[in-house]
């Protein structure tokens, strides 16, 4: 299944697109894709219906994150040996974990908001996991189980607060507009498999980022079994994976966002973004 949310900020109406690409709405049956539909068995009851006897949104008009009370938003870093090399930085020999602040998701079309006086928005497309079922201390070989689905995330990051400015990276991170994610959540069952998926993001329709999943450092399945050995994960939460080379960070010049420019997006099978990025504006965050 594909499963998202259309409509204007904070009136979002849940919807699964069919086989034939048509966005049907899902309303009559839930309230709002939430947690508790990505688990096993609220999947289980969503597999149940036949798209196409719902009703179709003939044109969405924008599309929300694809599900609503999104728990952690768990980041990898360096997690692509070449990424590393181009930022300079060793291949770690344990994944490098940090988070995003839930303040700063949005859809995967809304605009990119600089934060004020940022000379180093940067880029980053990565592979979003999304967990169905809780993880806590979960063996390697049951990891994929707690899976619910897969997403589309443009990590977007401030360098000079990410790396410049003391203490973790967070702060780079969380900024408002920040966490673009969807535009759908694939359900696990329809990615044959995680660590084979293209991705790849252009700037100005200039190709910076071409790689794929099968270049990580520590895969999926590892990934949620790391993870859990440090904090339990529930329905909901976000593993953003990390990402390929070509951020602006790794160009030589260096290359960084402005205003105006547009960042497109997308990995195989789950979908394409596409953002335009704005100069500080508050009106554009509400």
């Amino acid at each position: 299944m594909k499963l998202l949310r259309v409509g204007p900020k904070g009136q979002e109406i849940p919807a699964i697109l069919d086989a034939a690409g048509k966005v049907r709405d899902l309303s009559g049956v839930v309230n709002d894709i939430t947690p508790q539909h990505l688990a096993p068995a609220g999947l289980a009851r969503l597999r149940e219906i036949d798209p196409t006897s719902l009703p179709e949104i003939a044109t969405p008009g924008r599309i929300g994150t694809p599900f609503t009370g999104v728990g952690k938003f768990m980041c990898v870093g360096l997690n692509y040996s070449d990424h590393a090399a181009e930022s300079g930085l060793p291949v770690p020999s344990e994944p490098i974990l940090f988070n995003k602040w839930n303040s700063c998701l949005g859809g995967p079309n809304d605009p990119i908001v600089m934060p004020k006086n940022s000379v180093k928005t940067d880029w980053e497309v990565e592979l979003g996991v999304v967990i169905g079922s809780k993880a806590r201390y979960v063996e390697l070989d049951q990891a994929l189980r707690h899976v619910a689905g897969y997403c589309v995330i443009n990590d977007v990051s401030e360098r000079e607060y990410q790396i410049e400015r003391s203490g973790t990276w967070d702060k780079g991170k969380g900024c408002d507009t920040f966490g673009p994610v969807g535009p759908w959540l694939v359900t696990a069952d329809e990615v044959a498999d995680p660590q084979n998926l293209s991705l790849w993001l252009e700037v100005n329709g200039k190709r910076f980022q071409n790689g794929n999943t099968k270049t990580m450092i520590f895969d999926v399945a590892f990934l949620v079994h790391y993870i859990s050995q440090f904090a339990t994960l529930y329905p909901g939460d976000i593993i953003s994976t990390g990402t390929p080379p070509g951020v602006g960070m790794g160009q030589n010049p260096q290359v960084f966002l402005k205003h105006g420019d547009v960042v497109r997006l997308g990995i195989d099978g789950l979908g394409e973004q596409q953002q335009t990025v704005h100069a500080w504006n508050a009106e554009l965050l509400d």
